[in-house]
């Protein structure tokens, strides 16, 4: 069957590159981008290009009727730091459009969706090394309250109701592509921004504050690597756990400067510190890697030097 893919949210980190990638598989017409603003999403990600305000359903199905839609990688999201300025809004936002998107799955209206969840799921009281794929969940922020409440409506639609959703969740990703957008592990992209532009970087976490990262081509790989798995393969319809580098930002600082030698970071951390703290250090991600067959390509070394090189 020839598969027409909707981005929602395509002007963001994941959704720039993974159009990208997705077009040069399956041909440009076939995959529509979207944003809630034309400008600079259409510019940047060209052709074919919709403006859609995910919250608006009709619009929604519009859209979907108008290609023929058969798959949706929805990427709307209020992320972290974000959310914490406005819960209500990040709330509404992070929620209303997964229903849009699962109910027109239910109806049968579209085939299959991916919906990213996160680390942010995790909480204080969960395992911080190695963190298990089952383990305890107690999210400390709107965006990870909404991540985990969306991974249990993404397995109850699954359940009750035969929609083929599959889910992710992220680690911190890096990309020299697009810049930050409000999320805790941005600093691990505005660092090499910084060091470029300014040979030197004010981070907003403690030097020690290890957490899961990784560079946005494995990212991308896993995303279109869990869509493209049989059916049956995907054993969790929560979400995924999935993992390929860990560190801290003083780990980072050292890499950059084997290529900058001149670098100089120093550390303030803020709110997004105690953000941080309850996150996870490191992530078994065995069950990808055992149910279809996930396996990252990129070592810290490899993603400094691309980073350094493209910014």
């Amino acid at each position: 069957m020839q598969e027409n893919i909707l981005v929602l949210g395509a002007g963001g980190q994941i959704g720039t590159e993974l159009v990208e990638t997705l077009r040069k598989k399956y041909s440009s017409a076939r995959v529509v981008a979207s944003d809630i603003k034309e400008e600079p999403a259409k510019t940047l990600l060209g052709e074919p290009f919709e403006v859609i305000d995910a919250m608006d359903r009709d619009r929604l199905e519009e859209i979907v009727a108008k290609y023929k839609i058969t798959q949706v990688y929805h990427l709307v999201a209020m992320l972290s730091a974000t959310a914490e300025k406005m819960p209500r809004k990040g709330w509404d936002l992070n929620m209303e459009t997964l229903f849009h998107v699962l109910e027109m799955a239910r109806e049968g209206k579209i085939n299959k969706v991916f919906w990213p969840s996160s680390i942010a799921v995790f909480g204080p009281d969960t395992p911080r090394q190695n963190t298990p794929q089952h383990t305890v969940m107690n999210p400390t922020t709107v965006y990870g309250i909404s991540k985990l409440s969306g991974e249990l409506w993404c397995a109850y639609y699954h359940e009750k109701y035969g929609v083929d959703v599959r889910s992710l969740r992220y680690p911190g990703l890096i990309s020299y592509k697009t810049l930050p957008g409000g999320g805790t592990t941005d600093y691990a992209v505005d660092i090499f921004h910084q060091a470029k532009a300014r040979g030197q970087y004010e981070c907003f976490l403690a030097e020690d504050t290890t957490l899961p990262m990784m560079y946005m081509p494995d990212a991308i790989k896993a995303t279109i690597g869990i869509m493209e798995a049989p059916s049956e393969q995907v054993k969790i319809r929560t979400s995924y756990n999935l993992a390929a580098l860990s560190f801290d930002p003083r780990t980072l600082a050292k890499a950059i400067q084997e290529h900058l030698p001149e670098f100089r970071i120093n550390y303030v951390p803020d709110y997004r510190q105690a953000i941080a703290r309850n996150w996870p250090g490191s992530i078994d991600d065995s069950a990808a890697r055992t149910d279809w067959g996930w396996k990252p390509a990129f070592s810290l070394k490899d993603m400094v030097r691309e980073m350094l090189a493209n910014v």
